[in-house]
């Protein structure tokens, strides 16, 4: 396993923990307790996590963390989100993509049409439907690239949003929260906010381990929007709430 993997690894375990030690991680691992400090020594440089006598625990502030990172947490869940999400687009859709690692494993799917437009800030999916090899129309923004979400963000990229009128939007969010709504730890989230003003149905894509978790920045109000799909490790309770604010709940099954 690369050490890129194992890391998206270790805080994906740490996530259904909080907290875990050396010891148990090597044993998880099949590694050697030197190959893991070494991974938690990057992760607590990141800010991912912290370390403490013996163990570690995940650092709920951990902000933004790097997309080929979190492309890898939580891979499967988001595989299956994404398939869910797809199948809510219709040929000759005008859509837009957000640059989330969730959103992103909806790019395959879409070789399936050919009359799609795609507007996106993410190089990481511009990359990606090009590969596709199809008649899709592709609009990107322009802005400032930040590397960390490898993104383009800044006021360019906002009011590029703001010329046009789009079906549908995917989203994906770091935090989801009853009261505070969809939230990130990424600083420049007013490109986001545009994206959510330029679309006629908002479409959320969050794995379960987001709810709970409120990010200092708020993209919108769970108000806003029509579709939210997770997987089946959302509490029941918190599935009703999300109903009564009038949003179309889709539970993604789990894998056979």
């Amino acid at each position: 396993m690369k050490p890129k993997q194992r890391q998206a690894q270790i805080l994906e375990y740490l996530q259904g923990r909080g907290r875990t030690t050396v010891e148990e991680l090597t044993v998880h691992f099949a590694t050697t307790g030197t190959t893991i400090r070494k991974d938690l020594s990057l992760l607590q440089q990141e800010g991912a996590v912290i370390r403490t006598y013996g163990g570690v625990m995940l650092n709920r502030d951990e902000g933004d963390q790097p997309i080929d990172r979190k492309t890898l947490i939580n891979i499967e869940k988001k595989r299956r989100i994404a398939a869910e999400a797809a199948a809510l687009i219709n040929e000759g859709d005008s859509l837009i993509f957000d640059a989330g690692s969730t959103v992103l494993q909806m790019v395959p799917h879409l070789a399936q049409f050919n009359t799609l437009t795609v507007m996106t800030n993410s190089l990481s999916i511009v990359n990606e439907l090009v590969e596709l090899d199809n008649d899709q129309v592709i609009l990107m923004p322009g802005g400032t690239y930040r590397s960390t979400s490898a993104s383009f963000h800044g006021s360019l990229a906002e009011s590029a949003f703001s010329h046009f009128s789009f079906d549908k939007l995917f989203i994906g969010a770091d935090g989801v929260d009853l009261e505070a709504g969809v939230t990130t730890f990424n600083e420049v989230f007013a490109v986001s906010q545009a994206m959510c003003r330029a679309a006629q149905k908002i479409i959320l894509l969050v794995d379960a381990s987001k709810f709970g978790r409120k990010s200092p920045n708020v993209v919108c109000q769970l108000d806003a929007v029509d579709v939210l799909i997770t997987d089946s490790d959302l509490p029941e309770a918190t599935a009703e709430r999300l109903r009564e604010k009038g949003i179309e709940l889709i539970i993604a099954a789990p894998s056979a």
